[in-house]
């Protein structure tokens, strides 16, 4: 290929991936004010947004009483997006959606140099059609940046790799750190098989490498701390209590709460819906799937018919990338030597790949949006595949993918209970991909052009095939505002103006808008009022006002109401988990009056007027 052939298709190339970041940002932002956003996050934002302290550590209420339980590096980007632009739904949504637009080029970056420009273009395909991704960038939630972050330290560990250069190596394991910060243990899942991908991707002796890794690994560690450290900087008394610790430190809400809890420590969130294996759910609406739990763990749970976290949403892409990503890495092992390059992807990717596979299938309390650290790989293997079984003739490729064109198809149907439109789509495009792979093997060798026409139309068929189900997911979940964000401490919206209402009329000097039963409970209150909530438990019912610093505060003017939203059991002891049966809830209850059918609310024994405030 001259000079001349070679220029012209690299701006093909970048003019494809501008078209396909292009789509990318249009499943992302197109309606993504819709979208629900999630009250304890964004009163965390509104609460940063009043004072540097809050800023800094992350605090859940106005007054810096209690923080989030993780870094708020995410919601630093998200406070100065609202800084910016205004605060609203979209603009809180903007740091994730604009992070998920991002890694879709990156991706292609990497790839196109781990394994070519066919592989990086069919990767960021898949990655910027992928529904869980799409669902999660759209989300009030930080896995999405957590994901480019991984995606950015990805390409730079690969041209470390190619060139040796030392700065790149740093800076991927710096970024690498940053993902650590923005969603803690969950960036894990790559950390493996970046690290194996390094070690036999840099040149140089193994002596030199394992002293490259050493000093990249104290860079990530320094930069994976560095906020958690910081806070330690300042007195104990300045530090809010960290939301879900056992004992109000970061440290503890980081490696306990979201660490070890996370991986089984914790029983699964309840549901209102129980999954029944082997039920049909083919009228169920895309919300009433939605509520259906994540399948109990087990080898196919990634590769379930129903719930947030169907095949429709990761499984497909997931299949068809082992199915054809696989083969095609051992296959670029069969070279002798073995292209160094090549032998740390097939190493790295397969390693990430595993990892993620083994833990979300094992995984006790697994939310879609976790395995954001485990969809790059995902996608890049897809890519690689999908490249690999439609570029040259050759019968064990031809074979590879009738195999994983067949099973998409059938697989396909399962997912939608039938064979509806997009079914239909799906075995066209496999007709298509298996018609011109078979032509590629008749004709002329030699004849480059028609080789290459022939091989970029198979794989063009094949993404058909394997998308088609994905991107119409896409569709539904943005027509349908789907968003795997919480509702914790979201209040109806009537219920809402009214009691924000009453407490303005009724405030008098008090420091604080009212007691909160909970931590969590009253979130969207906090974003709508941005006033300082006394907080009386924490996570688990864990008491952080007592009944005596409540009179002291009462006596003092400070607070005169209390948001009560949960109730006792007649035989629930002050050891329960529930924020309800707390004493300092119990003595409210016990000496306080009843306001709520003042306030106009729906039900009484929510609001009340505490004792030995005046009315």
């Amino acid at each position: 290929m001259t000079h001349q052939e070679r220029s012209s298709a690299s701006a093909l190339a970048w003019a494809a991936i501008a078209l396909i970041t292009l789509g990318a940002a249009a499943l992302r932002l197109v309606h993504i004010g819709k979208v629900s956003p999630d009250p304890f996050y964004d009163a965390a934002v509104r609460s940063m947004g009043l004072s540097w302290h809050n800023f800094f550590f992350g605090a859940f209420e106005p007054g810096g009483s209690v923080s989030i339980d993780k870094p708020p590096v995410d919601l630093w980007l998200q406070v100065a997006s609202v800084k910016l632009l205004g605060f609203s739904s979209t603009t809180l949504k903007l740091p994730e959606a604009f992070a998920g637009i991002a890694a879709v080029p990156l991706l292609f970056a990497a790839v196109r140099r781990m394994w070519g420009t066919p592989a990086g273009l069919a990767a960021a395909v898949g990655l910027a059609v992928l529904p869980v991704e799409v669902i999660t960038s759209r989300s009030d939630t930080m896995d999405g940046v957590m994901m480019a972050l991984i995606v950015l330290a990805l390409w730079l560990i690969v041209r470390a790799c190619e060139t040796g250069r030392y700065t790149w190596l740093l800076a991927g394991a710096a970024a690498l750190g940053v993902a650590f910060d923005v969603k803690l243990l969950e960036s894990l899942v790559a950390v493996p098989g970046l690290a194996l991908l390094t070690y036999l991707g840099l040149p140089g002796s193994h002596r030199r490498r394992l002293l490259q890794m050493m000093a990249a690994g104290a860079v990530y560690v320094v930069v994976a701390l560095a906020w958690l450290t910081a806070t330690l900087l300042f007195p104990a008394h300045d530090r809010p209590y960290a939301i879900g610790s056992t004992n109000g430190s970061a440290w503890n809400a980081a490696f306990v709460f979201n660490g070890t809890d996370r991986l089984g420590g914790k029983s699964p969130e309840p549901q209102f819906t129980v999954y029944m294996p082997g039920h049909r759910y083919p009228e169920a609406t895309q919300s009433e799937r939605d509520h259906i739990p994540i399948v109990p763990p087990s080898a196919t749970r990634l590769l379930a018919r129903i719930g947030p976290l169907s095949g429709e949403r990761l499984g497909l892409e997931l299949l068809v990338a082992l199915l054809l990503g696989i083969p095609a890495l051992i296959c670029g092992l069969r070279a002798k030597p073995v292209p160094r390059m090549r032998k740390a992807v097939a190493a790295g990717l397969s390693l990430w790949t595993l990892t993620g596979i083994a833990l979300f299938s094992d995984m006790a309390r697994l939310h879609p949006r976790y395995v954001e650290g485990f969809v790059p790989a995902v996608a890049a293997l897809l890519g690689i595949g999908v490249a690999w079984a439609g570029s040259r003739r050759s019968r064990a490729r031809l074979i590879a993918l009738i195999v994983a064109l067949v099973a998409s198809v059938y697989y396909v149907e399962r997912l939608l209970y039938g064979r509806p439109g997009v079914w239909w789509i799906t075995l066209a495009g496999a007709l298509g991909a298996i018609s011109f792979a078979a032509l590629a093997r008749v004709g002329p060798p030699a004849d480059g052009r028609r080789s290459g026409w022939l091989a970029g139309a198979t794989i063009t068929m094949t993404l058909v095939a394997v998308l088609a189900l994905p991107l119409s997911a896409d569709v539904t979940a943005i027509d349908n505002a789907v968003t795997d964000a919480g509702y914790v401490g979201a209040l109806p919206s009537e219920e809402q103006r009214a009691l924000s209402a009453y407490l303005r009329a009724h405030q008098g000097s008090a420091r604080y808008e009212l007691a909160a039963e909970s931590a969590t409970q009253i979130g969207s209150l906090i974003v709508q009022d941005p006033r300082p909530v006394l907080i009386l438990t924490t996570y688990g019912a864990r008491v952080f006002t007592s009944v005596a610093e409540l009179q002291r505060q009462i006596a003092n003017g400070e607070v005169r109401y209390a948001f009560l939203s949960t109730f006792c059991g007649r035989h629930a002891s002050l050891s329960s988990t529930n924020a309800a049966c707390s004493e300092p809830v119990r003595w409210i209850r016990a000496h306080g009056t009843d306001v709520s059918q003042a306030a106009g609310l729906s039900h009484g024994g929510v609001l009340w007027l505490l004792p030995g405030a005046k009315p």
